[in-house]
């Protein structure tokens, strides 16, 4: 391993444990709940994640259940739910989102045992309200649901179902589809990042700390994630039992537009640049997954050339890593593999990673001037860059 990925892995896990003790106490979080995302037709986009990623069809909401002006359908694969919103006219505020947006993240909804303490004491410490909580009940009992606003118009939704039975929510009926494609193996969230303005990372993560209780675990500075052309800034938010972390993105100057900035224009503002999620077989998934039609980043062919020396002993066939591309790092605790999507939607906005952990906690930091070298292809050809 070099001397200085070495130096920078010591950092990352010096005393890594007390980084998550940092993390405060009075919002605990027991995970994801969902991701809503708002698209243009809901149903397609369904089929889409269905056949490509291998989700499963759970719930539905829509005229059909006595809502009028929006349509979602719930997915689901071992613990990631997908919520895919679209509007049924053009007066409705889902329809507004996405004539700026796109198709992108709206909601990241949060896990918690108390939406109302949630809700109070993040609001009490600075948040704005998206919206007070809520009962919502039907035969299958209760949940009760708060939000809070952060960047641009992203929104987290508190979720306390303890008391409910049902499928999903009250007001969705069980969706049932006899086209379920088998499972990709994804298994859960790992991390959510989200792409702020020059100046904003701070402000951001100051929120996190401060509103949610989040603690900074990692930071990251224009000298670590940079190329000769273009470069960001990083820090890295978690909750206190790590189920949570939230890495915040702003662009840093450069000789060219960056990946940040392409997102930024695109989207038109602040929002979620990325989804990671977690498998126990990633090469079983990306073979599943590329077979489907899912395309991702192209990783130089030079890159392989050296990773063995930098990683070490790995149990995967770097051959077969190499014909997928799928890229290793390493750090004190382990190692683990990553790759990453091309954007999903024709806006160069939101895009997947594929992630699987072999110990590692932190980020492949030592896959970043690859990943970026990839990105800045993609964005030439985009005319982007």
């Amino acid at each position: 391993m070099e001397t200085a990925n070495l130096k920078s892995v010591t950092n990352y896990n010096y005393g890594i444990e007390k980084i998550f003790d940092k993390a405060q106490d009075f919002l605990p979080i027991n995970g994801t709940d969902y991701v809503e995302l708002y698209v243009g037709n809901a149903k397609q986009a369904a089929h889409y994640y269905k056949t490509a990623f291998g989700f499963q069809s759970l719930a539905y909401a829509g005229l059909e259940t006595g809502i009028r002006d929006q349509v979602s359908y719930v997915l689901i694969q071992d613990k990631i739910r997908l919520v895919l919103t679209t509007p049924l006219n053009s007066e409705s505020h889902v329809a507004d989102h996405i004539k700026k947006h796109g198709d992108g993240v709206k909601v990241i909804a949060l896990w918690v045992d108390d939406a109302r303490k949630a809700f109070e004491e993040t609001t009490s410490r600075g948040a704005e309200v998206y919206f007070e909580p809520v009962v919502e009940k039907d035969e299958h009992g209760e949940v009760v649901r708060a939000g809070i606003r952060t960047y641009g118009e992203t929104v987290h939704i508190f979720v306390e179902r303890k008391n409910y039975r049902g499928i999903f929510l009250p007001g969705f009926e069980k969706w049932e589809s006899d086209y379920n494609p088998p499972s990709t193996g994804l298994k859960y969230i790992d991390h959510m990042v989200g792409n702020v303005e020059l100046g904003s990372m701070n402000k951001w993560a100051a929120f996190y700390a401060d509103v949610m209780g989040f603690a900074n675990l990692i930071t990251f500075d224009d000298k670590d994630i940079a190329t000769e052309y273009t470069a960001l800034m990083s820090k890295v938010m978690t909750n206190g039992n790590g189920r949570i972390k939230f890495p915040i993105n702003e662009p840093a100057k450069g000789l060219k537009k960056s990946q940040v900035e392409e997102y930024l224009d695109f989207y038109e503002g602040p929002g979620c640049q990325h989804i990671a999620v977690a498998t126990d077989d990633i090469v079983f998934t990306i073979s599943e997954m590329k077979k489907r039609g899912v395309e991702f980043l192209y990783v130089p062919g030079k890159y392989y050339d050296t990773v063995q020396n930098r990683v070490g002993v790995i149990a995967e066939d770097m051959d077969i890593l190499k014909s997928l591309g799928i890229m290793v790092d390493r750090d004190e605790e382990g190692y683990l593999l990553q790759i990453f999507t091309k954007p999903v939607e024709d806006r160069p906005t939101l895009f997947f990673e594929i992630i699987q952990r072999k110990g590692a906690r932190s980020f492949g930091k030592g896959n970043f001037q690859a990943l970026f070298e990839s990105i800045e292809a993609e964005q030439a050809r985009r005319g982007t860059l």
